[in-house]
Order: structure tokens, then sequence, then C-alpha cells
């Protein structure tokens, strides 16, 4: 089941979930005996024009300038979390975000303001489509995620490769790139194929390297759409 979840694309995930939660999209609140509703047309529309995502590069590029203009959610256990996680990002696993979820060090009530922009990430399951969902069905309008996944950041920021016959633009995307993953204590990858190394613990936001100027903005480049 997992790994058919993880060849499906992002919109197919979403749309999952939408026929999971049937015509009417309705579903109860945990512990809590409400009811709250989704609106399948706006979601659609959502879905379709992918305005509900962020990619990996605009994130990097967002802590590169110090922006603190939005919240970055790693949804995964405490053990991954310890190992890796992108810079700034803060750990509240689903159960966290629904209010009225009941258990031990568990939070009562979201700790997400509903005015807040928020982008959430899991290792590239179907978990950030889920807690995605959740958000939404209680009114969390500005809820995005990244496209890809904790996979993808390690992939096109931590560890950029240069493609086997790089054009000359595509050599200049990957020096850009290279000094973001530098900047993020990644190793570029200049030869094709190359297998990425053991990723070191996340560096904290006071450890961000200081000395050397940021690495120049980078615009996305065009990917095959994967899974959040």
């Amino acid at each position: 089941m997992a790994r058919w979840l993880s060849r499906l694309t992002l919109n197919q995930k979403l749309g999952a979930l939408a026929l999971l939660l049937g015509a009417g999209a309705i579903f109860a609140a945990p512990s809590r005996g409400g009811a709250v509703s989704l609106d399948p047309a706006e979601l659609a529309v959502i879905v379709q024009r992918e305005v509900d995502h962020v990619r990996v590069e605009e994130v990097a590029d967002w802590i590169v300038q110090g922006r603190a203009d939005y919240r970055l959610v790693d949804l995964r256990d405490e053990k991954a979390y310890a190992e890796y996680h992108i810079p700034g990002a803060e750990l509240i696993p689903i159960t966290g975000l629904v209010p009225g979820a009941e258990g031990p060090g568990l939070r009562q009530e979201p700790p997400l303001a509903r005015n807040e922009k928020v982008v959430l990430y899991s290792d590239g399951g179907i978990h950030s489509a889920q807690a995605w969902f959740l958000l939404r069905a209680k009114q969390y309008a500005g809820v995005y995620i990244l496209r890809g996944g904790l996979q993808e950041w390690k992939d096109s920021v931590l560890f950029p490769s240069l493609p086997a016959a790089a054009t000359p633009a595509q050599r200049v995307t990957f020096a850009k790139m290279a000094e973001v993953s530098r900047f993020f204590g990644g190793q570029p990858q200049d030869v094709p194929g190359a297998a990425h190394p053991a990723v070191a613990p996340a560096l904290r936001m006071a450890d961000m390297p200081a000395s050397a100027p940021p690495p120049a903005s980078v615009a996305p480049k065009k990917k095959k759409k994967e899974g959040c």
C-alpha cells in the first residue's frame, strides 16, 4: 500500500483523499463529536491550479533571506526529526494539528493561527496531504504542501546533481544550486549518478553560515510532479 501511494503524484494523492472524504466531504473531528466540511468544488480548483504547494527552491530562498512570514512544519516523528530536518522547521505531528486530540504530550488545540502561512512537509508520502486536508477543513486558508517533501529537499537543495551531457544553461543553474547546497551544509553532485552521502543533522538557524555572502536566488527548475 505504501509503495503504491509513493508512486502517486501530489494531485493524485489529494484526489484520493477527496474520494475517501466522500461526496459531501464531511468527517468528524476527533473527541469533540463535531463535524467540519470541505467544499469539493473549491478543493478541486485548488488542486487543479496547483496553488496548494511550494517548491523546495522557494523555501531554501526564504531561509537564505531570513524571512519570518511563514512557518515550516515537519510532520514526521521525533526520531526522524532529530536525525535531520530543514533548518527552521518545527516538529508538529498530525495529531497536534487536530483540535481535541487526546493523549500524553499532545496539544489540545492547533498551535497555528488561521492568518499564518504554513508549509507542511513529510518524507515524501501522503502525510502532508492528510494534514493539509485537516487544516483546510478547519478553515486554515494559508496552508501549503512542500512539493516532494524532504526527499525533494535532499535531491534538489542538499545534493543537486549535474545532468549527464548538461547544456550550458543547466551548468549555470547547477553552479547556483551548488552555492545553495553548500550554504545548507550539503554536497553538490557534479558526477551524474553519484550516490548521496549521509545527511548530517540540520544546522540550527544560529549556525547558518554568516561569513560568506548568501547564495543568489535561483528560479526553481521545472520538474515532474511528485508526491508531497
